[in-house]
């Protein structure tokens, strides 16, 4: 796909509104949950959840940035101590085992930090027979959305959908393999980075996923 106006997204409130019509199918069903991945996600998520008329939940994953490259990953964690290693980025970026268990360290410790944050006392979401529907702002690796689906895996639900409005072929190639279906309206022949689709792609706050949440159930 080349890029156009019609690939171009406003922010992420737009990137949710696209991904409705192909959802609807999931439409005001009480087995369907959405998971958001925070913080990104959660706009775009909310946006869906409200639309279809389906519960809104968190996925918290953290991404593992190569240490001379934050931005790439070189794995991920998500919650229930799942790990995934990005093989062919530690060919590309090797680093010790020390430094990359630091990483790991640190990154744990900022995906305790959000789920007290945005959780609170709310109880885990039981993901046991429903259709799961999982929400970034887009993919670029993978390697957080294959984290948040092995953590939702472990579950055993009915179903897994990603859904997501911007990723690259060879990505979103791989991922379809490991889940139910996956949507993902833009898929360009050429690929940057996810916020080079978004005229907005500016940083998510804790404060605006904590709203988005707060409103989602009815706080």
């Amino acid at each position: 796909m080349n890029q156009s106006s019609q690939s171009i997204l406003r922010d992420r409130i737009d990137a949710g509104r696209r991904l409705v019509e192909p959802l609807l199918p999931y439409a005001h069903r009480a087995d369907v949950i959405v998971l958001a991945l925070p913080r990104g996600g959660v706009p775009v998520a909310y946006e869906v959840a409200t639309a279809l008329g389906v519960r809104l939940d968190l996925m918290l994953v953290r991404k593992l940035g190569v240490p001379s490259r934050p931005e790439y990953a070189m794995g991920a964690i998500a919650s229930g101590g799942i790990e995934i290693r990005n093989e062919q980025a530690l060919r590309a970026h090797p680093i010790d085992k020390a430094a990359f268990e630091a990483v790991v360290a640190r990154e744990t410790r900022e995906l305790l930090r959000r789920e007290q944050v945005y959780r609170g006392t709310r109880a885990p979401v039981q993901l046991k027979d429903q259709v799961v529907i999982l929400i970034d702002d887009g993919l670029a690796t993978g390697a957080s959305m294959l984290a948040a689906v092995q953590a939702v895996r472990v579950q055993a639900p009915a179903r897994i959908v990603v859904a997501v409005p911007v990723g690259p072929v060879e990505t979103v190639q791989a991922l379809r393999r490991e889940v139910d279906e996956l949507i993902c309206p833009i898929i360009p022949d050429w690929f940057m980075s996810i916020g080079h689709w978004y005229m907005d792609f500016s940083q998510t706050s804790d404060a605006e996923v904590i709203g988005l949440l707060q409103r989602a159930w009815g706080m």
